[in-house]
């Protein structure tokens, strides 16, 4: 049976490392999981509950295309609470997780071929979601001095269709603030190209509020999930923002490709949107790790990082420890039993001196992570 050439997209290696700690724990070791990117958390204890009752009492069959009507309300208010953006409901899009919303954004602003920038490092699944689709992702290589986000400068001479920026970003946790976002959307703009802006991290900040997108201009794309703040990742609920006069191309698009989103995880959803205690207990949890990892890491050996601005990563230089990521966090398994992710799955180029650490986990779990991690780099450097 023939393949098709938009088929061959690189693997997500994030999700080989867990593979290999499985096999690690089912052969009885103790594995602490610094690799994955989802709070250990579940859904807020009311989204479970309000599931319960409608399992009671609604056969959960299919909803419209666009998500149920009381969802895109209670997500359109949320922008006014957390943004003071008043965005017409009409706008909004359920998807089924933020994965849909890529699929749909890419496939409703552009054409075979179309050249679509996107920020290195930067999280994987853009670059072969846009392959998949017959698409040409465009590596915007970051730089330090711009703490690993694109600026508009970058845009100069890439004649792109369109621009994607994630702010928190994975897997740096950097942000943009609103004259950095301004100027982006600006230089994208003077040449033509869609803005989508991701925002799934949106909720995990810790010293200034992420700045949305819709802050600065109506003309773009925005995306979000109920993944991370809320804590629903294996839930596969997530949403857009889109101009107005684009909600029908989306529309006609998601009800051929997806026909709604889980009905089952809409419910939970707009009830997750409620739970502000439970959630902002989480976050707690998810800055007392920053203050760890940024205090532990360094003295364990991993000192090249910058403080993340949001979402629950450290992404570490280990050009001085190692040329070969993926091995080395073969290695780190093998030798401390600390799950970690090599950075060639965000940065093609330059990913093979870079480690991601996830600190979405409970404290315990850090504190011992961070034990081990200190006592393996003890072993390998005396």
């Amino acid at each position: 049976m023939r393949n098709s050439t938009r088929s061959n997209v690189d693997p997500f290696i994030v999700m080989d490392v867990m593979e290999a700690a499985r096999q690690a724990e089912e052969a009885g070791r103790h594995i602490i999981h610094m690799e994955v990117g989802q709070p250990s958390t579940g859904a807020p204890a009311a989204a479970r509950a309000a599931l319960t009752t409608a399992l009671d009492q609604d056969a959960l069959g299919y909803t419209v295309a666009l998500g149920l009507p009381a969802l895109r309300r209670r997500i359109a208010q949320l922008y006014g609470e957390w943004y003071d953006v008043d965005l017409n409901p009409d706008r909004v899009v359920v998807t089924p997780g933020s994965s849909g919303a890529f699929i749909l954004s890419f496939t409703a602003l552009f054409d075979s071929g179309d050249r679509v920038g996107i920020g290195a490092p930067g999280y994987p699944s853009y670059r072969q979601i846009l392959h998949a689709l017959g698409l040409t992702p465009v590596d915007i290589e970051t730089s330090l001095d711009n703490r690993l986000q694109p600026v508009a400068q970058d845009l100069t001479g890439l004649d792109l269709a369109g621009l994607m920026v994630a702010s928190p970003a994975n897997p740096t946790g950097t942000m943009l603030d609103r004259a950095a976002m301004s100027r982006l959307v600006e230089a994208a703009q003077d040449q033509g190209a869609a803005f989508i802006s991701d925002e799934i991290y949106h909720g995990i900040e810790y010293e200034a509020k992420a700045v949305t997108a819709l802050e600065v201009t109506d003309d773009c794309y925005v995306i979000n999930s109920f993944s991370k703040y809320f804590s629903m990742t294996g839930w596969r609920a997530g949403w857009m923002v889109v101009p107005e006069d684009h909600v029908r191309v989306v529309e006609r698009i998601a009800q051929n490709m997806f026909i709604c989103a889980p009905h089952a995880s809409q419910v939970a959803a707009l009830a997750a949107l409620d739970c502000t205690e439970e959630l902002e207990a989480n976050l707690a949890v998810y800055a007392r790790n920053r203050a760890l990892m940024l205090e532990g890491l360094p003295k364990a050996g991993f000192a090249r990082i910058a403080p993340p601005d949001g979402a629950f990563y450290v992404y570490a230089d280990v050009s001085d420890l190692t040329d070969d990521s993926r091995a080395f966090a073969k290695e780190i398994l093998a030798e401390a039993g600390v799950a970690v992710t090599p950075g060639l799955d965000f940065d093609p180029k330059r990913g093979h001196t870079t480690l991601r650490f996830s600190y979405a986990r409970s404290t315990a779990d850090i504190e011992e992570g961070l034990a081990r991690l200190t006592s393996f780099m003890e072993r390998r450097q005396g």
